[in-house]
């Protein structure tokens, strides 16, 4: 056996050596495999399932051996046990490489799958970008007025459009004579003038009248999903919308884990920018694609997102974001040509703009949301919620605007869930439970019929039914509340305190059946009192910070809550107030905004003013940090109780009357067989 194993993962048929005892999951990582892992490689989340392969591989050209990986262990074994996993499955931080391997990653492993949710919201934008097309008459060439070429576009541009002091690149002015002549002195410009920029810039020159478009990619940067906007900068039409799983997730799934990963592996930062930007540059070719352009056509891209995806998408180590004082690389907007990002699948004179950050853990997507639903014009007292990973909140009216990050974690988004998964065909999203019999059902994405429907069976046959994303777990555990099954603490009570089977043991807690598909060789889906605490922990940590700017602002309460981001677009509002996730407020004032910062962004786009306007704004926000501020701790432990332990829910109390029941003591369930659901 040769000291380096020769490691073949499928269907990718990537390839490489590795030293022997390398985890399954360090070289896909190495890789660039599509190999899911939620937890970071720290053996929690078991989404790194893999299927090695024995015996000879011919196509290959190897003989894979039986030890090939290390011995199956009790981190594994505990899982199967506990949730089950198909015979010869192997978890990829586990198991280790100790000769010539062949592994499979199945379907349900790979990251992609996700449904992407980020989609465009209607908007009406004042068209001025920074980018734009202008037709000019050229004067020819005179033996007796010895101007250059390049001399005359700039006077033909100044007298027939005002446009002054301009300048062009070199391989601008290498074909600038043969496009002149090609075009009988008339042609076309692509002119690009940025809101500090002191000149246009030529970027591209067509002969005669050019009739091609010119777009423009409005691109949200989350540390989940990337999602883009493809736009005509001639009218700011959407043309296509799509997104992709951000890759440096299989480095780890929350910002700080990939901070974590820089700052423990030397290079690690520049793994997780140049996987970035390949994914940038194949959205936007499958974008463009889509839209049926030439990827060529995308000349402006305007990028909003956190602090951390700021600093690793320009190649900026983030280790100083996680520690104190958090500092920014940059907290200022930025301009600069795509070439220096390695956007290659772009124009080759492609510019960015990327939308200021406000501080340390409030980047430029919260910016881009402030730019979207301006809060700093606003009559009444709103709060805005871009629910993710780290939760970026707004709060303020006209006078004064707050805001503040949240540490929230993965749970929102099917992270730390024993069932849970990212948003996927399959994957359970919205749940009922029935307050008397405490029978559920439920939907899942990619149909629109309910469990308990006639033809949910075959509608979900392709599918199946594989786990429960985030909206799903956010349904389930407030409906649990609603129906008596949980108290007030999050403790879910025995099958004889709440009268139903389906509560069922599990250790020294109790857990909730809401889908046992064994029989058909699927999964065995709990909500289990581990997931009610990774929920509450999130809910708490979001409510908290919400609670903080409205004890800065000086208020009790909020006239208008806005959910803002992919997720917060999918949660019900009743649900969310259930759980006390945001403070009270009456359910019609509970709005969703869409993607609220990819619309910023679009805004960016296509209206120079706006980035004036936006760069502005973020000087006066002020914020809070929650890191430092004693009262977060304290909102924190109270907004543990669902929905809370000391906040009134007087507007919730009006449609739903929550169970006053309690499980720590045994017989304490009688009133939970009963209650008034609004």
């Amino acid at each position: 056996m040769t000291e380096d194993a020769l490691v073949i993962f499928t269907p990718s048929g990537k390839r490489g050596r590795f030293a022997l005892g390398t985890p399954v999951l360090t070289a896909a990582r190495q890789l660039g495999v599509d190999l899911d892992s939620v937890c970071g490689g720290r053996g929690i989340c078991s989404k790194c399932q893999i299927q090695p392969g024995y015996g000879e591989f011919s196509k290959f050209g190897i003989h894979v051996d039986s030890e090939a990986l290390t011995e199956w262990n009790a981190v594994e074994e505990r899982y199967k046990s506990k949730r089950g996993m198909l015979d010869g499955r192997r978890l990829g931080c586990q198991a280790k490489v100790m000769g010539d391997v062949v592994i499979d990653v199945p379907p349900e492993s790979q990251v992609h799958k996700q449904v992407i949710r980020k989609s465009a919201t209607q908007r009406d934008i004042v068209m001025d970008p920074a980018t734009r097309l202008l037709f000019i008459e050229v004067a020819e060439p005179d033996m007796h007025e010895p101007s250059g070429d390049f001399e005359r576009v700039v006077l033909a541009l100044r007298e027939q459009w005002q446009v002054e002091a301009v300048e062009a690149d070199l391989h601008i002015l290498r074909r600038l004579q043969p496009v002149l002549r090609k075009g009988e002195w008339k042609i076309t410009v692509a002119l690009h003038k940025g809101n500090h920029d002191p000149h246009h810039r030529i970027l591209e020159i067509w002969p005669g009248f050019h009739e091609g478009g010119l777009y423009g990619l409005a691109i949200d940067l989350g540390s989940t999903t990337i999602a883009a906007h493809l736009c005509d900068l001639r009218d700011g039409a959407v043309l296509a919308s799509s997104g992709v799983m951000n890759p440096q997730i299989r480095f780890g799934e929350d910002l700080m884990s990939r901070v974590s990963y820089a700052m423990m592996n030397p290079g690690g930062d520049v793994e997780m920018t140049r996987a970035v930007r390949e994914a940038i540059n194949s959205l936007a070719a499958t974008i463009a694609q889509e839209a049926q352009i030439d990827p060529k056509a995308i000349f402006e891209v305007v990028f909003v997102c956190n602090p951390v995806m700021h600093h690793l998408l320009l190649g900026i180590d983030p280790v100083e974001l996680g520690q104190a004082p958090f500092a920014l690389a940059l907290s200022g907007s930025l301009s600069l040509p795509a070439a220096e990002l390695d956007l290659s699948a772009l124009n080759r004179a492609a510019q960015v703009y990327i939308l200021p950050c406000i501080a340390g853990h409030v980047g430029a997507d919260c910016a881009a949301v402030a730019l979207s639903e301006e809060p700093n014009k606003s009559e009444q007292m709103v709060l805005i919620v871009d629910v993710g990973t780290n939760a970026e909140i707004l709060l303020g009216n006209k006078d004064r605007v707050l805001a503040c990050s949240s540490p929230t974690g993965p749970a929102f988004e099917g992270a730390q869930i024993s069932s849970g998964q990212r948003a996927a065909p399959g994957a359970i999203e919205r749940v009922e439970i029935d307050s008397l019999t405490k029978e559920p059902r439920f939907r899942v994405i990619g149909s629109d019929l309910w469990s308990d429907d006639p033809g949910f069976a075959e509608a979900t046959k392709t599918s199946g039914i594989t786990g429960i994303c985030g909206s799903g777990i956010i349904e389930a555990v407030a409906e649990m509340r609603m129906a008596g099954i949980v108290d007030g603490s999050g403790l879910i009570g025995s099958a004889e305190q709440v009268g139903s089977a389906r509560s069922v043991p599990e250790g020294r807690t109790h857990s909730y059946l809401l889908h046992d598909g064994s029989a058909d060789g699927g999964p065995v889906i709990h909500v289990t009192q581990t997931d009610i605490r990774a929920i509450q922990l999130a809910k708490s940590a979001l409510y908290a910070g919400a609670r903080l700017l409205m004890d800065e602002m000086g208020v009790d309460t909020v006239d208008k809550v806005i959910l803002a981001g992919a997720f917060g677009a999918h949660i019900s509002p009743k649900h969310a107030m259930v759980l006390g996730m945001i403070p009270d407020a009456p359910l019609d004032h509970v709005l969703s905004a869409g993607n609220a910062a990819g619309t910023g962004a679009r805004i960016a786009l296509c209206n120079r003013a706006a980035r004036d306007t936006i760069e502005a704004v973020v000087h006066d926000i002020h914020k809070v940090e929650t890191a430092i501020e004693p009262r977060f701790q304290e909102h924190f432990v109270n907004a543990n109780a669902i929905p809370h332990a000391v906040d009134p829910f007087p507007e919730l109390s009006a449609i739903v009357t929550l169970p006053q029941v309690s499980y720590n003591t045994a017989g304490a369930g009688s009133e939970g067989r009963r209650r008034r659901r609004g």
